[in-house]
């Protein structure tokens, strides 16, 4: 299955080139020529990878990706700059950045970055739900081992507490900002069908997920 891809870069004739040469390489290619616009891409896309151009006019792309990975979303960075040296480059790493390339550059370079973010994150992102708790069809769904016969029942939740509940589990380990009032909520519903998993704070950064020892039950740092 071919690739989606969004490149997000203000200048308009690097962009379509790029769009071009990235189909005729069999990816699918969404464009946007903004930090704002390609943000509502997002909102409404799920794609594969992004070409990030770090100076955009209005919200720069490295403010961009900042509130990308801020808002959990995992999704691999190869961002493009003009600005070279190290420095830059470790700034665009630690910023959230699965890669960085400075301009110009080759389509081929391009390319094998490109593929290489996304297998990496293939590889990585293996969703490990807590036993008893399963996500398909775009639902939660809980199920108890002591019942091997009996199916599996819909987690009824928020559409807030479900994408919380996403974050927190694609990977797992996650930690995921969401308001403390969807946090407790979804907190509630976990411990009343699952007594091995809690939603705990993460000071400063929102809240994670996690599997409790028997010693640890009821004992958390409460969402």
């Amino acid at each position: 299955m071919n690739k989606t891809v969004l490149i997000i870069d203000d200048d308009d004739m690097l962009r379509k080139t790029l769009a071009r040469g990235l189909r005729d390489n069999s990816f699918n290619v969404l464009t946007a020529n903004s930090a704002e616009s390609g943000t509502e891409i997002l909102s409404r896309v799920t794609v594969d990878a992004i070409i990030l151009d770090r100076m955009l006019g209005g919200i720069d792309g490295l403010t961009m990706l900042k509130e990308l990975r801020a808002a959990g979303v995992a999704t691999p960075v190869i961002m493009l700059t003009a600005m070279g040296g190290a420095e830059n480059a470790i700034d665009g790493l630690a910023g959230g950045a699965n890669d960085y390339l400075a301009k110009p550059f080759q389509l081929r370079e391009l390319i094998l970055r490109l593929n290489n973010i996304i297998h990496n994150k293939a590889a990585t992102s293996e969703i490990k739900m807590p036993n008893g708790l399963i996500f398909t069809d775009e639902e939660f769904f809980i199920t108890n081992p002591n019942e091997p016969g009996a199916a599996p029942r819909i987690l009824p939740l928020s559409g807030e507490e479900k994408k919380l509940l996403r974050n927190l589990t694609m990977p797992a380990g996650n930690v995921a900002p969401a308001s403390p009032m969807v946090a407790k909520r979804l907190r509630n519903k976990l411990n009343g069908v699952l007594s091995d998993i809690d939603i705990i704070t993460v000071r400063g950064h929102g809240y994670k997920l996690i599997l409790l020892t028997p010693n640890e039950k009821n004992t958390g740092d409460q969402a």
